[in-house]
């Protein structure tokens, strides 16, 4: 049998549990849906490679437990162009910024350490993608960061007053920047979606599949991955 059929059929035939529920993972959010979910993931130079990588791999796995599928893009400000990763890996982005052609934003973060490299300071400086996400929310979209991507986020206005997690190293960060910070693996608050660092972007998409497609979506790719959702999701009651 091919192998990706066979993952999925071991998928959807296993049994497993994502941990956490909140109020905001309602049963609305996951049968209104009558085309594929449009999932956005930001790219600039610096990013960390394991940031877009994680959330990418685990919406895109998603599509095969969905009725109507996932659509996953990498998307850039400006031009599409080929984007440099922290650690030396080079990627083409294909899409623009568009997104108000997207369900969920996802930012990762990368280059916190790099003050004068590339990274989310350098974007900072720059300002075209803190004043993008500035203007990007509407109902129905869903931002979220992993890591210091948080840090970007702050920079656009979004986290001001609004419970939220980064990675430990930028916690003192995103405080100083407005956000109030939760000692959880994801934090949810509504619109607005965050995790810690670097490897909870498994547990941000595991989490955003399960509250957008489904418990059973959500559980397929667990399976699927051979990766049990870590932590506890904070979520506001809504």
């Amino acid at each position: 049998m091919e192998r990706r059929n066979f993952l999925q059929w071991t998928a959807t035939a296993g049994a497993g549990t994502v941990a956490a529920s909140a109020a905001g993972a309602t049963a609305a959010e996951n049968t209104r849906r009558t085309g594929p979910l449009r999932v956005h993931i930001v790219m600039y130079d610096g990013v960390e490679e394991l940031d877009y990588a994680a959330p990418f791999e685990v919406f895109s796995a998603a599509g095969m437990h969905s009725e109507h599928g996932v659509d996953v893009r990498l998307v850039t400000p400006g031009n599409p162009r080929l984007v440099h990763g922290g650690y030396g890996m080079r990627v083409k982005v294909a899409h623009r910024w568009a997104p108000e052609l997207a369900d969920v934003i996802v930012v990762p973060g990368g280059g916190y350490t790099r003050r004068n490299g590339p990274g989310i300071w350098a974007e900072i400086a720059e300002g075209t993608l803190p004043r993008a996400l500035a203007a990007a929310p509407r109902p129905g979209l869903i931002v979220s960061s992993l890591c210091t991507g948080a840090i970007v986020l702050a920079e656009a206005g979004l986290v001001q007053g609004r419970p939220c997690t980064t990675h430990h190293g930028a916690a003192s960060e995103l405080e100083a920047r407005g956000g109030v910070l939760k000692d959880a693996r994801v934090v949810d608050d509504g619109d607005l979606v965050t995790a810690g660092g670097i490897t909870s972007g498994l547990d941000l998409g595991l989490w955003l599949v399960r509250r957008t497609l489904g418990s059973d979506a959500a559980v397929g790719v667990e399976n699927m991955l051979e990766y049990q959702a870590r932590g506890t999701v904070w979520a506001s009651v809504r």
